[in-house]
């Protein structure tokens, strides 16, 4: 905890350190310690009536309640909150519909976006967030301003604030690009001494009994933080970060190689709001020690599977080598002649930021490069993901699906109507529901009845009943299940290795696309639930490392848990559709009539429309049965060989089934 409240001490003394995102296990007051940062926040200066908090010392020229003009007023620190359901609109802002269908002029209503600005912008649960509003945040905060740009509405506004997020790892972890931008992290887990578990039980029903008493118990040391914060970002001008802490920074960001030049700009931002924090007004080595291990642990990762984390004896190792003078006269140091950028980092901030996005790309890109089985990866010494798992590093898998058809969660997999995408239609709003409306199309329903509501004057006379609500087609997430055979019948050791570096290809494939993925293996004489459906692509990969294999083949087994770990999935999100990828070499031979069994279970499977995929991971040595084939074909399956799960030139496509 005390590293937690450091780090969000730091980003409200500098929130140009780009905010704090918070990971750990549940129950560890992560949440209460965010909302509690805005009782010790400054408060803001703001121009009267200005519904964007323009800055009356510095009013944004093209602020849509602009020009401002006249004396400011002072309003306590906002903390805005961003709920994992919003709509894109609720985010950015949109038409005010009642004025522009009563009233008949394009009125802007401002959202969350705006709503934050100057403050804080919170996001509990930030992992689970759908992809289209984590690209709105990449926006806004790359370039500090929302821009909305439909049905009829053009307007820009400022939006600088401090993204603070908090998530449980066990849900799932964030995309590269939004994880890098967050300033600092933090690992948060709860004490295991009794005596702080104690004192933490006593603190909270002290609370409980009598919240007022409590709250006036520290009402003294509440202020004297208040009073320090104020005091640290005051000071915060005054910091000199020399030349010597400059090079030590780059030098320990070298030692980790992280990627582009954000993590220098971060590292160094916090050091002098660190030194600020400690009165001081020249960067230590103790500032650098203290930034480090704020803005460097997300940063190490090499692939989406690395467990984000920091070695503090290389942090120790890596500050001992750095050069602890100044290098005035190295000619390539910085300030030097062959040198670039200064304390303030404006100038390299760009170049950093535009070589941060050139080498790490996009999610796709970044994690899987394109790669062909068998290539080795990256350069930083660390074994690859396949290496792990027994055999060569993870490849680009081809892209498996589900036909478009009825309604699904936003992601990146399967075509279906979602809540983002290209407008193919409209239908009528039920109840209260909420949604972007489709505005030609409650127009043309509203008016005929125009005559009978008794309309004068301009604008329209509306009932709720008119509005329609846009119908869009975008990409959806899927629950993809693995269902895995983990029996002799498998061969070779290295047969095996290949198969595992197959679905970590296609579980890296799932992590890029968003998707809620599950692993049921079978082998002996039962299948196991090796891990229920879940959004943490990470602990699919840690239950597969240790995957065990030998026995018989408990086929018919297999496909029945698997049918079941669907079905109690279709209960808890039935928006989200399932594909099931069964890889296996076909045989069963566990049971009386095993492959007879097998294949009326796949009958039963295909009756319930469920998508499926069968890799097949028969040996091309010797005589080939065949059997995976004739299981996709009960299964009214795609098929294919272990060999063709890398990307080709084709993108296959599992046939749409409709649930009986």
């Amino acid at each position: 905890m005390e590293d937690l409240q450091l780090a969000l001490i730091l980003a409200a003394i500098s929130p140009a350190i780009g905010g704090v995102l918070i990971r750990g296990e549940k129950g560890t007051a992560k949440s209460t310690a965010v909302r509690a940062l805005t009782e010790i926040l400054p408060p803001v200066d703001v121009v009267p009536g200005c519904r964007f908090s323009c800055d009356p010392d510095r009013p944004d020229a093209d602020c849509p309640d602009g020009p401002h003009a006249g004396e400011g007023t002072v309003r306590p620190a906002r903390l805005v909150e961003l709920p994992v359901g919003a709509t894109e609109d609720r985010v950015l802002g949109s038409l005010h519909l009642e004025k522009a269908l009563a009233e008949g002029v394009t009125a802007y209503e401002p959202g969350l976006l705006a709503a934050a600005h100057r403050g804080l912008l919170y996001v509990d649960e930030v992992n689970l967030l759908h992809d289209h509003l984590v690209d709105v945040l990449l926006d806004a905060a790359a370039m500090g301003r929302a821009t909305v740009e439909r049905d009829g509405v053009s307007v820009t506004h400022p939006a600088r604030f401090v993204l603070v997020g908090t998530m449980n790892p066990e849900e799932g972890e964030l995309r590269p690009q939004l994880l890098d931008r967050f300033g600092l992290t933090v690992d948060v887990v709860a004490s295991r001494d009794p005596a702080v578990r104690v004192e933490v039980m006593r603190a909270r029903l002290g609370y409980e009994a009598d919240p007022a008493a409590f709250i006036a118990r520290y009402d003294g040391r509440q202020r004297e933080l208040a009073e320090r914060i104020v005091k640290a970002r005051d000071l915060l001008t005054e910091v000199i970060l020399t030349d010597a802490a400059l090079r030590q920074i780059a030098e320990i960001c070298a030692s980790f190689d992280v990627d582009g030049m954000r993590a220098d700009l971060v590292t160094a931002r916090t050091a002098v709001a660190h030194a600020a924090w400690s009165g001081r007004t020249v960067v230590e080595v103790e500032d650098v020690r203290a930034a480090a291990k704020l803005a460097l642990p997300h940063r190490r990762r090499r692939n989406p599977f690395d467990a984000p984390g920091l070695d503090e004896d290389k942090l120790e190792e890596a500050i001992n080598n750095s050069t602890p003078t100044d290098p005035d006269d190295d000619p390539d140091g910085p300030g030097g002649p062959g040198g670039s950028g200064g304390p303030d980092g404006s100038d390299a901030a760009e170049g950093g930021d535009t070589a941060g996005n050139a080498r790490g790309g996009d999610a796709d890109d970044a994690a899987a490069g394109g790669q062909s089985p068998g290539e080795p990866r990256g350069s930083d010494g660390a074994a690859p993901v396949g290496e792990v798992v027994g055999s060569s590093a993870p490849y680009k898998a081809r892209l498996l699906s589900v036909q478009a058809a009825g309604v699904g969660v936003a992601g990146r997999r399967s075509r279906a109507i979602t809540e983002v995408g290209r407008v193919v239609g409209e239908r009528a709003r039920v109840g209260r529901e909420s949604g972007r409306p489709h505005l030609l199309a409650t127009l043309r329903s509203a008016a005929p009845h125009q005559q009978v509501r008794g309309r004068s004057g301009s604008g329209l006379a509306v009932r709720a009943s008119d509005v329609r609500l846009a119908v869009r087609e975008g990409r959806e997430g899927n629950i993809v299940l693995f269902c895995v055979d983990a029996s002799g019948s498998m061969g070779t050791k290295k047969r095996m290795g290949e198969v595992k570096t197959a679905i970590v290809s296609l579980l890296l494939d799932a992590y890029q696309r968003r998707d809620t993925v599950g692993l049921v293996t079978f082998a002996g004489a039962a299948a196991t639930v090796a891990l229920p459906p879940t959004g943490s692509v990470e602990t699919a990969v840690r239950r597969l490392e240790s995957l065990p294999t030998g026995g018989r083949t408990p086929l018919a087994e297999g496909l029945l848990q698997a049918a079941e770990v669907l079905r109690i999935a279709a209960i808890r999100d039935p928006r989200r559709r399932p594909l099931l990828v069964l890889v296996t070499d076909g045989r069963a031979t566990h049971g009386d009539n095993a492959f007879a069994r097998a294949r009326r279970s796949a009958g039963w499977l295909a009756e319930r429309g469920i998508a499926t995929v069968v890799v097949d991971c028969e040996p091309h040595r010797g005589v080939r049965l065949g059997l995976a084939a004739e299981l996709a074909a009960d299964l009214g399956a795609e098929y294919l060989d272990l060999g063709d799960v890398a990307a080709g030139n084709l993108v296959r496509t599992v046939t749409e089934r409709k649930v009986a």
